[in-house]
């Protein structure tokens, strides 16, 4: 089982009928299980993902 390790939550959005009522509705992230270094696997951001890849490569 993978463990959550992002500390980020969705975004509060409003949704808009045609009457234009506005009701709260939440945006999830979109999370990834990903292996990291040490060989364990942690549920991350996708953004957070494209982050640590970006770094492996430039390193």
């Amino acid at each position: 089982m993978a463990a959550n390790v992002s500390k980020r939550k969705g975004n509060v959005k409003n949704k808009r009928s045609h009457s234009l009522r506005a009701t709260k509705a939440r945006q999830n992230l979109n999370l990834q299980i990903a292996k990291m270094a040490d060989g364990t696997r942690k549920r991350i951001s996708t953004k957070e993902k494209r982050t640590l890849l970006k770094n492996e490569k430039a390193a």
